[in-house]
């Protein structure tokens, strides 16, 4: 599944989740985007006879996320459009996919089921294939890039003995 003649699927999977990302959140970045109603909504779910969402959960987000939600706002709507990029460029790819898994798990303890437990699957598969799901993206040429500059920038041994 990690082989190289499997690159090109999970590069195509990594793209499709990508547009995915991006798709919702860009109508969200650049539009009237306000989470009260389904910070609200989600709330509601927490009580009656057969709650969907935990009281945990719904104390976080009345007690928190409420309060904050121009935050949440923002963090909602660019972190979509972000792991969106991330993933159709293949840059800081593992990061995007666990940034993507974070918000996929928060959307489905507020309730909301559409799409997450997919995207949420598919970042998983993801995950699991590693270098495969990256290899052609621009981590191919930033992660080594990033590792040699860290290690010239933080090699102060190496730059006393010369």
């Amino acid at each position: 599944m990690r082989s190289t003649y499997m690159v090109p699927l999970w590069t195509i999977v990594r793209i499709w989740l990508g547009v995915q990302w991006l798709t919702a959140g860009w109508g969200k970045a650049f539009g009237n985007f306000d989470a009260t109603g389904y910070l609200n909504g989600a709330i509601a779910k927490a009580s009656g006879e057969n709650p969907i969402v935990k009281g945990w959960y719904a104390g976080f987000l009345e007690g928190f996320a409420l309060p904050n939600v121009e935050l949440f706002n923002f963090l909602v709507a660019w972190g979509e459009v972000a792991v969106g990029l991330g993933l159709i460029l293949g840059a800081f790819t593992t990061v995007a996919l666990y940034a993507g898994a974070f918000m996929n798990l928060n959307f489905l303890l507020a309730g909301t089921i559409s799409t997450n437990p997919i995207l949420l699957t598919v970042a998983f598969v993801l995950l699991g294939m590693g270098t495969a799901a990256y290899a052609w993206g621009t981590d191919r040429f930033m992660i080594p890039w990033m590792k040699k500059y860290v290690n010239e920038a933080f090699n102060r041994e190496e730059k006393m003995t010369t």
